[in-house]
């Protein structure tokens, strides 16, 4: 179910948790499909505009795509316990309770979409959740990463998918 693009070439990216593509470098990349569990418009107390607009309303836990999809696969999942009415949880999104059984199925549904050899870049504010809480959830060990943002909390983790993996779930 890769959307095509424009001149017909299948879409080869999926951005599993999109919200409001923040670090994207172009938010209409035509190669990426952006998905996510909700739409959302709102002001900022600044008076930036935030605007949450996928082009596939699914949640990361059930994607609508066959196995092996894509190649690349972007997982910045929502980390924070806060107010579901809050500013916060409105452009983030928000964990709720069972988040570990959350998290593990939208691992492993990132996974089921990625190609044999295909990489996930997984991103995790460890703020309220720590990243080895998280990484104990994963049937990948990750590959390498990166910490950045204030004080080094947040932690981008680059996995592939192992061919092995792959084999397992032909079965």
């Amino acid at each position: 179910m890769r959307r095509k693009k424009g001149n017909g070439a299948m879409k080869t990216i999926l951005d599993a948790c999109c919200g409001s593509r923040m670090f994207w470098f172009d938010r209409q990349d035509p190669r990426a499909v952006y998905m996510d569990n909700r739409r959302f418009v709102g002001t900022c107390c600044d008076g930036r505009t935030v605007s949450v607009d996928p082009d596939v309303l699914a949640d990361f836990k059930n994607m609508p795509f066959p196995d092996a999809s894509f190649k690349l696969v972007v997982l910045d999942p929502p980390h924070l316990r806060c107010g579901p009415g809050s500013w916060t949880a409105q452009k983030y999104g928000r964990l709720q309770r069972g988040w570990q059984d959350d998290l593990r199925a939208g691992f492993t549904e990132c996974f089921r979409v990625l190609e044999p050899g295909g990489t996930l870049i997984f991103k995790w504010c460890e703020y309220q959740v720590p990243l080895s809480e998280v990484l104990a959830l994963t049937p990948e060990a990750p590959l390498f990463g990166h910490q950045s943002g204030k004080r080094s909390k947040t932690h981008w983790i680059v996995f592939q998918k192992d061919n092995a993996l792959a084999e397992e779930e032909q079965k």
